[in-house]
């Protein structure tokens, strides 16, 4: 999205942040239209802070303690590539939530994770 590009590195991680919770509250509530949008949005926004260099990627690990799991969750994965340690101890965390689509989507990546099979975008 070439629009993002236009965007203050402090206002793309904002709007992740917005766009992960919304994301995480649509998925919990079965709204997969509404996930699926923000999904798009989600990637786009990480892909252009990657596209900025380490230090502007590094502005997620800001959103590992946010109070909503969406964004705890897409930020912990998204930092796995540089910051793994970080990203699994909150997936983790994620994980043990029970009856949570959120924490089933964090335990998966996880999983895939520990056997090599997720690549980070």
């Amino acid at each position: 999205m070439a629009q993002l590009k236009g965007f203050t590195t402090e206002h793309l991680v904002e709007k992740y942040r917005e766009i992960s919770a919304r994301h995480g509250r649509a998925i919990e509530a079965g709204n997969h239209k509404s996930a699926n949008r923000d999904f798009s949005l989600i990637v786009a926004i990480n892909k252009e802070l990657r596209s900025r260099g380490s230090e502007a990627h590094q502005q997620l690990l800001s959103l590992l303690d946010d109070s909503e799991p969406g964004t705890r969750c897409w930020a912990a994965i998204d930092v796995l590539a540089f910051a793994p340690q970080e990203g699994e101890r909150v997936l983790a965390e994620l994980a043990k939530v029970p009856k949570s689509l959120v924490g089933l989507t964090a335990e998966l990546t996880l999983q895939q994770w520990k056997r090599g099979e997720y690549k980070p975008w």
